[in-house]
């Protein structure tokens, strides 16, 4: 049974993984044009600039594949392996919730693991580290900026796991309403908690050093030696496009995920032919 509804968890993320990239190519992509001529011209106002106070120019490494493949073939094959990759995690959450969290139905069931994952995976890191388009982020801070972001969502899952099973234990002495409130109350304190604590990617000592005092990486206005600007900041309208439409790219994926696997699911433990009960597999695991 966990090998039939991992299979279908997989095979509806291609198909999640599939329209999330159809969106995002149609919406985000021309934000990241638009963000990789920004840095274009930013670098080549920069490297004028450094001419002009005898510095040594810098050479950009050459493109190994062309930007219509990364924006098509590229991106589309990496969602729609991302989507798989989600979609059998999501199988396997499934499995483990199924029976173990309440008198709920499969169709039920699926739609709240796919809100949870969304939620835990995604949007709670994203408000403390949201998406950046091209030309955000120094390459020196890669590491750790990749270090804070998993460690973010480490944290948000494990508070997800932990609230659920409190929910649990609350359930019976306080009810379903009172419980659940309890459990998202704790959710926010605990994910409140962990941002407070974690440092923004503009004050990383790289940036502090470079640029000064900031919550973001975002570029500032390019300055010549004098403090005239000679190139502005990143456009703040490419920059909330670009995040809009990632979030919207990943609820599309969840969504998609949430809502075709949960008449598969059913379909699959209501079956007459060989079905496992529910509270079998809630013991085989």
């Amino acid at each position: 049974m966990e090998s039939k509804l991992l299979l279908r968890g997989a095979l509806v993320g291609a198909l999640a993984g599939l329209l999330a990239f159809v969106f995002a190519r149609i919406f985000a992509e021309p934000q990241i044009q638009a963000a990789i001529d920004y840095e274009t011209g930013r670098d080549a106002v920069q490297a004028v600039l450094d001419k002009s106070a005898g510095l040594p120019a810098g050479t950009a490494d050459p493109d190994i594949f062309s930007r219509t493949i990364q924006a098509n073939l590229g991106a589309g094959t990496g969602m729609i392996f991302f989507g798989v990759a989600v979609g059998a995690l999501f199988a396997v959450a499934y499995a483990v919730c199924l029976g173990r969290v309440g008198n709920l139905q499969p169709r039920a069931l699926a739609l709240l693991v796919a809100a949870g994952g969304f939620l835990a995976v995604y949007l709670v890191p994203f408000v403390k580290y949201p998406a950046n388009p091209p030309a955000i982020g120094s390459p020196d801070t890669i590491k750790d900026r990749a270090g804070l972001y998993l460690l973010t969502v480490f944290c948000s899952v494990l508070f997800l796991v932990a609230v659920v099973w409190l929910g649990q234990r609350l359930r019976k002495r306080f009810g379903n309403w009172n419980a659940s409130v309890l459990a998202a109350a704790t959710f926010v304190v605990a994910v409140g908690t962990m941002m407070a604590i974690l440092p923004p990617l503009g004050r990383l000592a790289v940036n502090d050093q470079q640029s000064g005092y900031h919550t973001t990486e975002t570029p500032l206005p390019l300055t010549d030696a004098s403090g005239t600007i000679v190139y502005p900041g990143f456009p703040a309208d490419v920059l909330f496009d670009f995040r809009l439409y990632s979030v919207a790219a990943q609820l599309i994926l969840w969504a998609t995920i949430g809502l075709i696997f949960a008449p598969l699911a059913e379909r699959l433990l209501h079956s007459p032919r060989g079905a496992v009960p529910v509270e079998q597999i809630a013991a085989s695991g």
